[in-house]
């Protein structure tokens, strides 16, 4: 089938959505008057458990909203989750802020508002309650939500903290002794296959 050659090739979609959270006009009393800007509260998350928060000024809407997505992407990091939800209660603080976010079961939802829910349905959390105890400054209730799913760990954190020093060494060793073993497999195939084949004795017909 012929196909048009002006035809534009559909660029992949990128993962990551975002969100703005919330915008605030500010005014710097200057001798000539005043100069108002503009700031933006962005987050971005691919909805599978990464997510990140940014925060942009400028003179301009969409310039602020530019920088807060920059800002977020480059804040990116990964949410411990366990399955739909997270794995145990949290309770995190910023400033005059306090959020607590808790782990729902399944067909729950979202059971959180302003800041926190924009931020726990761009990461990847289905199922949730989470309450924000403190001031309703979105700022501060933003950051305290992302202090508190940074330091959610998983199990396998937890069992990497419990073990002591001596078996970290060990497996430190079996580690390095693996990586030893890969790099001389292929020095040792190399070496088999230039290596000469003997040949096998002739017998003598009588």
């Amino acid at each position: 089938m012929y196909r048009d050659k002006r035809e534009k090739k559909k660029e992949p979609e990128d993962q990551f959505k975002e969100k703005l959270i919330h915008i605030n006009r500010v005014a710097k009393v200057v001798k000539g008057g005043r100069r108002f800007s503009f700031t933006a509260l962005v987050v971005v998350g691919d909805g599978n458990g990464t997510v990140g928060l940014g925060y942009g000024k400028a003179n301009e809407v969409a310039e602020a909203i530019r920088k807060g997505i920059m800002d977020a992407r480059n804040n990116l990091f990964p949410v411990a989750m366990k399955g739909t939800t997270i794995p145990y209660q949290i309770m995190a603080r910023v400033g005059a802020a306090k959020v607590m976010i808790k782990p729902a079961r399944p067909g729950t939802g979202i059971i959180a508002g302003g800041a926190v829910r924009a931020i726990l349905e761009t990461a990847g959390v289905r199922d949730v309650v989470a309450k924000n105890i403190g001031t309703k400054n979105q700022i501060n209730s933003a950051k305290a939500a992302i202090h508190g799913l940074k330091s959610l760990c998983t199990e396998e954190d937890f069992a990497e903290r419990r073990k002591t020093p001596a078996q970290k060494k060990k497996e430190k060793q079996q580690d390095t002794k693996e990586k030893r073993d890969k790099v001389k497999e292929p020095a040792v195939a190399a070496a088999e296959t230039s290596a000469p084949q003997a040949s096998a004795p002739e017998q003598k017909s009588e």
